[in-house]
């Protein structure tokens, strides 16, 4: 029996676990858990720290039975990948193991007020203050930000952190130290592509920044320790995988460009989840946006192998806008059936819906953004809205692809793509359509995972599953070409990025009489 390797794939909006044919890439068995997001207040988004925990082993429990069902020994899974999403923000007790408050995630905007005190701060006021060093503008979106708020308001968080029992991390972090033994030996560690969305790493160095953490003021005591993407960082110790060793580590977005086997300069792939996120390896130089796009460490795939770094165009909402369609607003049942009502349409009928539901981000970074629509009038029903909905994923991956293009001087010629959306084919043919260039989609969607399992596999110690490429298998595709003539498809975008403008500075810090307080 061929070597095996599984994936934790811990996202925003489930959990699952993945097992593969470390010889053939083949998806052997899964079992997925959705996770519930609480909001709190208007603009908080929050998770369960324990409730991620015990979703990933009910996945493993689950996903371990299944192969038992087809009469495969679990013993032939020899490694264990980690990938999450990134920036969500959690801080633990090391004696207790015990939380000290809910997962803050990346998309959360309760730091509005944090970020303009340290854009403040900076000698010219300026957002990209910490680039060069960082690859970031200050933003709600990365973790520090987030951490400073938890040290500002949560008083466990204050007196941990001064009785030097506090740990910080973000997800991948928390599930490691967890699965290696928590509170009774676990290892506190991140890698180098969930290091660098904090905001306290230097890409440069690739180290913890004493300058970052002062800035930020953050006690770098309470830092994991920061290790390559493809290493042992630690053996399960429960579940019925005890024993064998954990030994990949990715942010969801590197590890989907890993997936995708873009391991040359140049090469592109975008993610549709929760988000939409566009990366584009640039090699082992860092190369900063001049068009409002990040500099993120893309992977080191292992401890002596170089890092390679990427450009990132970030959307905060994609699949996320059929959830609120869905949940807030109850016009779909079913993700499958936004399909089926844009299909009814073919069009929007001149509806633009800009969901800047977490403000813009890029190449904007406007945080004031909030979501529009418009563009209405009688005509306008559900099945155009939906249609509105699935244009606006594609308008937005337009506005970062151009934006890369202008950073890179050389156009993409055709885009990768992944992620729980892809399969949705209006939507393919749309973004097709939207870039007037061929969409290309892997026929196996969950290059995430898949990207995790290579991490883990290609590891020194564990060695089943090689990297070089000649030994990378011919990935089966279906290619998207466009459709549409290119005047009407410029039309529509510059429509969209009309409606975008009315969208931008809704949304200021001032007082404004909450719906929460008592009203006299």
């Amino acid at each position: 029996m061929d070597s095996l390797v599984a994936a934790i794939d811990q996202g925003t909006s489930s959990t699952r676990f993945l097992v593969f044919n470390a010889k053939t890439t083949k998806l052997i068995s899964q079992h997925k858990v959705e996770i519930k997001q609480s909001f709190p207040k208007e603009g908080w988004v929050e998770e369960d720290p324990k409730e991620i925990m015990q979703s990933v082993y009910e996945c493993i429990e689950r996903t371990c039975e299944k192969l038992r069902q087809l009469n495969i020994n679990i013993s032939n899974i020899k490694a264990v990948g980690v990938t999450n999403q990134r920036e969500t923000t959690l801080v633990w007790d090391k004696e207790t193991g015990e939380p000290l408050y809910s997962a803050i995630v990346w998309l959360d905007l309760r730091t509005q007020s944090t970020v303009e005190s340290l854009i403040n701060k900076a000698p010219s006021q300026n957002k990209n203050h910490l680039k060069h060093k960082t690859g970031l503008p200050i933003s709600t979106y990365f973790s520090a930000v987030k951490l400073r708020w938890l040290l500002d308001n949560v008083d466990k968080v204050r007196q941990a952190v001064a009785s030097e029992r506090a740990m910080f991390g973000t997800v991948d972090s928390w599930l490691i130290w967890c699965l290696t033994g928590g509170s009774n030996g676990g290892v506190h560690c991140t890698d180098v592509t969930n290091a660098s969305r904090t905001m306290l790493f230097n890409i440069n160095t690739m180290e913890w920044d004493p300058e970052l953490c002062r800035y930020f003021d953050v006690p770098m005591k309470i830092l994991p320790e920061v290790r390559s993407s493809s290493e042992i960082y630690g053996w399960m110790k429960s579940s019925s995988l005890a024993g064998v060793p954990i030994s990949g580590c990715l942010g969801d977005q590197s590890a989907a460009l890993v997936g995708q086997m873009c391991f040359k300069e140049g090469q592109a792939k975008n993610t549709y989840g929760t988000g939409c996120f566009l990366l584009r390896n640039t090699g082992t130089k860092p190369v900063m946006s001049e068009h409002g796009l990040l500099t993120t460490v893309a992977y080191k795939l292992g401890k002596t192998q170089p890092t390679c770094y990427a450009l990132e165009g970030s959307v905060a909402i994609a699949g996320a806008v059929v959830r609120w369609l869905k949940d807030n607003m109850g016009i779909v049942q079913s993700s499958a059936e936004i399909e089926k009502m844009a299909a009814a349409v073919g069009t929007s009928y001149g509806c633009y819906f800009v969901p800047a539901f977490s403000g813009l981000y890029a190449p904007y970074w406007e945080p004031s953004a909030r979501g529009i629509i418009c563009g209405l009038t009688q005509f306008t029903n559900r099945n155009h809205l939906a249609f509105a909905a699935l244009e606006a994923v594609c308008f937005q991956t337009r506005e970062i692809l151009d934006a890369m293009n202008q950073d890179s001087g050389v156009p993409l010629t055709q885009l990768q793509v992944d992620g729980g959306m892809t399969s949705n084919r209006l939507l393919m043919q749309l973004q097709a359509d939207i870039l007037c260039i061929p969409v290309v989609q892997p026929t196996m969607s969950e290059t995430t995972a898949l990207g995790a399992a290579m991490a883990a596999g290609a590891a020194e110690g564990v060695d089943v599953w090689s990297l070089s490429p000649s030994h990378l298998p011919h990935v089966t595709s279906e290619k998207y070409e466009p459709q549409i003539n290119l005047k009407e498809s410029e039309f529509r975008f510059a429509r969209w990025k009309k409606a975008v403008q009315k969208a931008m500075n809704w949304e200021t810090t001032e007082p404004h009489c909450n719906s929460n307080d008592t009203q006299q």
